[in-house]
């Protein structure tokens, strides 16, 4: 693995005797690290991590001369100290310092994929379906095996550095330590010395990702952070502004250097250009994307949060094969670091939609497999939401859950793809965080018992039983969630809300979409009952849990459809193509073809944009022959279920709930 670190070994010490040796870490560190005087060893704080992450923090600063300003700061870009109750990352990293053991969590990952869709969705063409991304015996590269490493360096076990929040601090400030040392710089209690360090740390292979992560690290320190973890703890890093850290170490760190040239990024991130192919192959064929003209032809109103179900190196491979699919960005875990693939201009074949695709970029942020029950990193959250927000002032995309959708919220173009659409990046994307990071918190908008709501469940106290995270189809380990359950009646024992369009019975599966509701997005309110709220959802009355003292929606303002008068109900589309009439010669006409739903009289939907009817006809190497066709029939984008719909405008009355 290229630019990967070997962090020198120092001989390993019996855990016997680190224990001994423990309590007087801190006290001999006390003249150089003055607040960690009264800090217990890292053994004793990893005995009572319940009770003192702080204390981890601070004895295992003290132990391996670390600044804590630098752990805590570090620890932060990765997990915001959370220890995620011992579950995995998306790239197999555990515990408040995200240490990496891949290898051990694909062990445990269940072997399926969350759906069959073909990524191209355009009826004109035959479907397109690629095999999994990731064989299982594929190479784990270095960034993704720092635990092993962590368990060298401090002679803990690989189990304790898994689950043990205190040990898995001890093992981050260990490696920390060897990066220091391995720059040939002191460990010195002055935060400022450790750039270099913390840059290493990240895992990254360039200058340029490296120092974009140590950047937001100091800024973390500078700025200063509380907040109560995922297990309850309070921890605090105090601000230190006018911190101005050793940058000129980076060019000591014999990493290469890496060009933004050709990208479409903000200079606040870190990226490269590694181009998907326009080739030709085959019977005629062509892949892996369609050259356009946007936003000069069509628009560019949507952007969708994938993740990959595969590792980055993987990914990467698979994006350059003309065979496989698209996208426009990759998004690396550990680090945040972004490949381009794809100028905006162009179409990707990546959300099983053809008119998503035609109208949206596409983002995959690197996750191995199918590891539902699984976190992302604030390094990646950080760099995707500073992608998503320059992409969406260039392009005037509105920064809501109706234009910034997940790939669980697209919806099936037709009746036949609805059960096999893709439901990433799943229940755990914390949708309340990424909007803050984009400069749009959701938050009530409106006054108490408005006949909106924006579904906003506290994240970390949020915890909903999913089931189907493991190979052996146990529960997912309990972890907060952007997404609430929906049912039948004010009854938790009520059946769960069906979606007629999968056909089966709802679950509490991870993958299952049935009956439940994302954070961010708004629904009509149909009903109250004590704590308990109802929506229009499907068709349906749905009910939800939504009690004063931990609400998990809050009141909202916004326009509704309701059928127009005079009809029971009217058609629900998952794409608004243009009519019949609209298709020049030579263009073959695509069916305006309803989803198996209905929008009943007498029930409200959230409208977003209304649109004409376009198609984008591409389905030839030679672009000569390709077309945008736009119609007069207009469309209302609205919040039907967990995704989002269409309805003709003709068969609909705009109005305020």
């Amino acid at each position: 693995m290229r630019g990967s670190v070997t962090f020198p070994r120092p001989a390993r010490t019996p855990r016997s005797v680190r224990t001994h040796r423990a309590a007087g870490a801190v006290a001999s560190a006390a003249l150089l690290f003055p607040l960690l005087a009264a800090s217990p060893s890292p053994v004793v704080a990893a005995e009572s991590a319940t009770t003192g992450l702080q204390r981890a923090f601070a004895a295992a600063s003290a132990e391996y001369q670390v600044p804590q300003s630098v752990l805590l700061g570090v620890s932060y870009l990765q997990s915001r100290w959370d220890a995620h109750g011992g579950a995995p990352s998306v790239t197999g990293g555990y515990g408040p310092m995200h240490l990496t053991d891949a290898r051990t969590a694909l062990a445990t990952a269940p072997h399926h994929s969350e759906g069959t869709e073909d990524p191209r969705g355009d009826d004109a063409r035959a479907p397109l379906r690629p095999e999994a991304p990731l064989p299982a015996d594929a190479e784990i590269p270095a960034r993704l095996r720092t635990l092993p490493e962590a368990a060298e360096l401090t002679g803990l076990s690989r189990e304790e550095l898994r689950t043990d929040p205190a040990a898995n601090v001890a093992g981050g400030a260990a490696l920390l330590a060897a990066a220091q040392r391995a720059l040939g710089e002191p460990l010195t209690a002055d935060p400022a010395d450790w750039y270099g360090a913390v840059a290493r740390f990240s895992g990254a292979d360039d200058t340029a990702t490296a120092a974009a992560y140590a950047d937001d690290v100091y800024d973390v320190i500078r700025g200063g952070e509380e907040r109560t973890t995922d297990a309850g703890q309070l921890v605090a890093l105090p601000a230190r502004p006018g911190l101005a850290p050793d940058t000129g170490q980076l060019r000591r760190t014999g990493l290469r250097t890496a060009s933004a040239a050709g990208t479409e990024c903000p200079g606040s991130v870190s990226c490269e250009w590694i181009p998907a192919p326009y080739e030709q192959f085959g019977d005629n064929d062509y892949g892996n994307h369609d050259l356009g003209d946007r936003p000069a032809a069509q628009s560019i109103k949507y952007i969708v949060v994938h993740d990959t179900e595969g590792g980055w190196e993987g990914v990467l491979d698979l994006v350059q094969d003309p065979t496989y699919v698209s996208w426009q960005y990759s998004l690396r875990s550990t680090d945040g670091h972004i490949a381009q693939h794809v100028k905006a201009k162009d179409v990707a074949w990546h959300a099983g939609n053809w008119y998503i695709n035609s109208k949206s970029i596409g983002l995959e942020h690197e996750g191995f497999l199918a590891f539902p029950d699984s976190w992302y990193t604030e390094a990646m959250y950080r760099s995707s939401a500073r992608l998503v927000a320059y992409l969406a002032e260039k392009y005037g995309i509105p920064l809501d859950r109706q234009h910034i959708l997940g790939h669980d919220t697209v919806p099936g173009p037709t009746a036949s793809t609805v059960p096999g659409m893709h439901t990433d990046p799943g229940p755990y994307w914390d949708w309340r965080h990424y909007f803050e990071l984009l400069g749009r918190p959701f938050q009530a908008t409106a006054r108490k018992n408005a006949g909106l709501v924006t579904i906003l469940p506290d994240y970390t106290a949020h915890q909903p039983v999913y089931t189907g995270c493991t190979a052996k189809g146990e529960p997912c380990v309990a972890h907060g969630s952007s997404a609430v359950r929906l049912y039948s009646d004010h009854d938790e024992n009520a059946p769960l809300i069906k979606d007629i369009g999968l056909g089966t019975t709802p679950t509490t599966g991870v993958n299952d979409l049935s009956s439940r509701v994302s954070t961010g997005q708004r629904y009509a309110v149909a009903d109250r009952f004590g704590d308990w709220t109802a929506i229009w959802y499907l068709g349906q009355k749905a009910w939800f849990r939504n009690p004063a003292a931990q609400p998990t929606a809050v009141p909202a303002n916004g326009l509704v459809v309701t059928p127009k008068d005079g009809v029971d109900s009217v058609p629900v589309y998952g794409r608004a193509y243009p009519e019949a009439s609209a298709y020049p010669a030579g263009v073959p006409v695509q069916s305006v073809s309803p989803l198996p739903y209905r929008l009943p009289a007498g029930q409200k939907y959230v409208a977003g944009d209304k649109v004409p009817g376009e198609y984008y006809y591409a389905v030839t190497f030679a672009t000569d022959a390709h077309r945008v066709v736009v119609g007069k029939d207009l469309y209302y984008e609205i919040q039907y279920g967990h995704r989002v719909a269409f309805v003709r405008a003709a068969d609909v009355r705009l109005t305020s709930p």
